[in-house]
């Protein structure tokens, strides 16, 4: 039994390393998993970079008695005052250019146009709506302090990079693992190893033992980077972050391997990976809250394993969480992994 099990273990052990050095020569895999999320993470970081925002830009449309309006609104430090011909005036708040048009009604009194579909057209309104009441007269009846903090995680960028990271856990999973099965069957090379006493678990579970091999390289290189190029920090426990690095890597393997278990081609894996990383990719948050969705969509986004994921890299990375304030996104993760292993290890076919 132990000679039995040395071997058993020795196979895997070539098995996993044949999966690591097929990796590397393969230039596109390594393009996708170490070199784009680094570019990613540094055209969004740019973009979004912490700064004082733009004053909004507020349109007025000239006419008798819109002078002053003018005048009252240039007062107002994060308004940026746009005078319009009377003929472009509806032309730029149509295109954009402006956010909130101001003109003038029979009785000379301010009238505001906007678009409230866009948040930002609101609070142009509110603060040109503001500026014009004081210039007409308006007083404060309650002097509110007013205090200014920078949240420390709490940037654009300390969103993203976890929800990267969550990212390339689902991509380097489910491609990684689905697409070297698709074509190894495609070009009938698992067939030949059906004559081989190799299992069908040991095979499938090099390719899992694959994507640990690479998984430390692939985090430190996004992380390494938002930590360099952004001052982005860890403030929880980095044993919790491996642990929902590893959770995670196997779960999305083991959706990998359920992906391909059947899939005869390149193009049914492609479509069936699609299929199945689409809503995450849409519902989890990864570049924007998933709290945007109603509330009853939640019990589905909250179940999806991205969704586990980015939550629990957010926890530790920006609000300082440990191991047991993300247990609930390990058993997540977990109960995603176990099943979709089990389930792939039944499915599996060689041919």
């Amino acid at each position: 039994m132990t000679g039995e099990r040395g071997r058993a273990l020795a196979g895997l052990r070539e098995l996993t390393r044949t999966r690591v050095l097929a990796f590397l020569r393969e230039p596109e895999a390594v393009f996708w998993t170490f070199v784009f999320p680094v570019l990613l993470a540094l055209a969004l970081g740019v973009a979004f970079r912490q700064q004082q925002p733009a004053p909004a830009r507020v349109g007025v449309a000239r006419g008798p008695t819109t002078a002053a309006f003018e005048t009252w609104l240039a007062a107002a430090p994060d308004l940026e005052v746009v005078p319009l011909a009377p003929g472009a005036a509806d032309e730029a708040l149509r295109r954009g250019r402006v956010l909130v048009l101001v003109t003038a009604d029979p009785a000379g009194r301010p009238v505001l146009t906007y678009d409230p579909t866009r948040p930002e057209t609101n609070l142009a309104r509110r603060a040109a709506h503001d500026a014009l009441e004081r210039g007409a007269g308006r007083r404060d009846r309650l002097d509110a302090q007013q205090r200014a903090e920078v949240r420390a995680g709490a940037r654009y960028i300390d969103f993203l990079i976890p929800g990267l990271l969550g990212m390339n856990l689902l991509g380097t999973g489910m491609w990684g693992v689905g697409f070297p099965i698709a074509t190894a069957r495609q070009q009938k090379l698992l067939r030949r190893l059906i004559a081989t006493p190799m299992r069908r678990r040991d095979y499938l579970l090099s390719l899992v033992l694959n994507r640990f091999v690479w998984l430390g390289p692939e985090v430190a290189a996004i992380l390494g980077f938002g930590m360099l190029a952004f001052g982005v920090e860890v403030r929880g426990s980095w044993a919790a972050l491996l642990a929902v690095h590893l959770v995670g890597a196997f779960a999305f393997a083991a959706l990998g391997l359920l992906v391909a278990s059947r899939a005869r081609t390149i193009e049914a894996v492609s479509g069936l990976m699609n299929f199945a990383m689409l809503p995450m990719w849409v519902l989890s948050g990864s570049f924007f809250s998933s709290e945007r969705f109603p509330a009853a969509m939640q019990p589905i986004v909250q179940a999806l394993p991205l969704t586990a994921a980015n939550d629990a890299l957010r926890l530790i990375m920006n609000e300082g969480a440990g191991l047991f304030a993300v247990g609930g996104e390990l058993a997540i993760l977990a109960a995603w992994g176990a099943g979709g292993f089990a389930l792939a290890l039944r499915l599996f076919r060689w041919e």
